[in-house]
């Protein structure tokens, strides 16, 4: 693994806990992490259970006892070690978004296309919450019919303070985008992944609040401290993103993403309303899909609130008794256990770099949208290099 902090805990955590829950097909042996000051990553290998620590990643993919690397970084650093990993003949998990820009994600599309034998899977990690994969299951069996709305949003609070000091999450060089990427790159998979169908067209709206924050001195998880010299720095990203947009089954979509809404700790909220029916999903509530179907007599119809933690529903019966709810960290074991059952099984499980390429394909529709007086703008669908063409360096994807 690459990386070991906020996200390389949740992804160690599961790697940890994936074969103590689940029967796996493979062995999961937690080898090495890297990261780039060696005192920090060797106490974060024995906190969170690697066996050894790396300070250089080229290092840690040149290993012969790897074969995979999870990358938990920034997204400037995605595609140098998604491409060199998969020219290494590692098989890679990478964080969303897939990378800064379409034309990186399309180098590792590319890379990934070139190794056909190996795993190239993005962490859209909310896909794996049983509720979610209840309601994908409820659409493909046509319980709502044809998709004729999608409203999604994803709230956060987090830098609605002023005073929150600066961190990489808001500095366009290193995140790519704001809210947007950070966390609208997430509702926007999930309105796909639900409703198997594709947004073709945006018109957006693109805000940044608070335009110079403090320094940071200290982090702690995503809270931090600012600099006690009164030293501040800009904010190079958005904070908040609304777009409207088409479904490519021709239903209408809303999108919201922001890290300004006083109050939502981690609101996703999706409601889709078909031709038979209705879903409404909140994340604050995630045990918890409310269901719709139009087809009950009106007298007693009304939306259905389904308690998903009967070991019916997707991934639960490997956790608690029916009623003990799961929470954040779980959805990260089930990604974990879905790609080493892939592994073993000769798939490429999903979601795939490819299905990474075009949420990013969205999320710059939606930047472009935005600068051009939110103007319609179509999502591109023009493909990478295919296996066995020649694939762009690292040093030119990330140029």
């Amino acid at each position: 693994m690459v990386g070991y902090a906020f996200m390389g805990v949740a992804h160690s955590q599961a790697w940890r806990n994936a074969p103590r829950f689940f029967d796996l097909p493979l062995d999961v042996d937690m080898a090495v992490v890297a990261g780039r000051d060696a005192g920090k990553v060797a106490a974060a290998a024995a906190r969170l259970g690697w066996r050894d620590a790396e300070t250089d990643w080229k290092a840690l993919v040149a290993r012969d006892d790897v074969d995979l690397v999870d990358v938990c970084t920034p997204g400037d650093t995605h595609a140098d070690i998604a491409i060199t990993a998969l020219r290494a003949g590692k098989h890679v998990l990478c964080e969303k978004p897939l990378a800064n820009s379409v034309a990186e994600a399309e180098a590792m599309v590319a890379a990934a296309a070139a190794a056909p034998d190996q795993v190239a899977m993005v962490g859209f990690t909310y896909r794996r919450v049983p509720a979610i994969q209840l309601a994908r299951r409820l659409v493909v069996e046509g319980r709502i019919g044809q998709v004729r709305h999608v409203r999604a949003q994803y709230l956060q609070d987090w830098i609605a303070d002023p005073s929150t000091p600066l961190s990489w999450r808001l500095d366009r060089t290193k995140a790519g985008s704001g809210a947007l990427g950070d966390i609208g790159a997430h509702v926007v998979d999930l309105a796909q992944f639900i409703t198997g169908e594709a947004v073709t067209g945006v018109s957006a709206v693109l805000e940044t609040f608070v335009r110079e924050r403090p320094v940071a001195e200290a982090f702690t998880g995503l809270s931090g401290s600012g600099s006690t010299s009164g030293a501040t720095g800009p904010v190079t990203v958005d904070d908040a993103a609304v777009f409207l947009g088409r479904m490519s089954g021709g239903g209408l979509a809303s999108f919201e993403a922001t890290r300004f809404a006083y109050g939502r700790k981690n609101a996703i909220r999706l409601e889709i309303n078909g031709s038979a029916g209705s879903l409404a999903f909140d994340f604050e509530d995630m045990n918890v899909l409310h269901f719709f179907d139009a087809s009950e007599p009106a007298v007693t119809a009304g939306f259905r609130r389904i308690v998903v933690t009967e070991p019916e529903h997707a991934y639960v019966a490997a956790w608690w008794p029916a009623g003990h709810g799961l929470g954040y960290e779980h959805a990260f074991t089930h990604q974990a256990v879905d790609l080493v059952r892939g592994l073993a099984a000769g798939e490429h499980p999903t979601p795939t770099f490819a299905d990474g390429l075009q949420v990013q394909r969205v999320l710059d529709a939606v930047e472009r949208s935005a600068a051009d007086e939110s103007r319609w703008t179509p999502v591109t669908t023009s493909t990478p290099a295919a296996a066995g063409t020649s694939t762009p360096t690292p040093e030119e994807a990330a140029r």
